[in-house]
């Protein structure tokens, strides 16, 4: 009988929630923005973990977004020690940092909704 959970992806979710702690609490950046993590998908070989996160920043400018993902690709390594500190494992994953846009385009689309229901009622 098969795991219900794999072994990768309890391990990215362990990640998941000790990275989000620790951005909110060690990193002292002013130019970073809000960040949420919102999941992480580990290698087969648990070598390199995609960090998936969503930065809240005031006018969504992406210049600003592409400057908190390298402030937060510089971080990497202060918060994989970090990580190796709290984590059960042998080694701990190279992080790599990408913006996830989900959120935003389901924003957007909400809105075409509500515009296509406010479009029909006016009829």
């Amino acid at each position: 009988m098969p795991a219900e959970f794999s072994r990768t992806q309890r391990l990215g979710e362990q990640i998941q929630r000790d990275l989000a702690t620790l951005i909110q609490r060690e990193l002292k950046d002013p130019r970073l923005g809000m960040v949420t993590v919102n999941f992480v998908k580990l290698s087969k070989d648990l070598s390199y973990a995609d960090v998936n996160v969503t930065v809240l920043v005031a006018d969504d400018a992406p210049e600003r977004i592409a400057a908190s993902l390298a402030i937060l690709n510089q971080a990497s390594t202060f918060l994989r020690t970090e990580l190796g500190r709290g984590l059960k494992v042998r080694k701990v994953p190279n992080l790599r940092f990408h913006y996830d846009d989900s959120l935003k385009r389901g924003a957007d689309i909400n809105a075409l909704i509500h515009q296509a229901r406010a479009k029909d009622q006016g009829r």
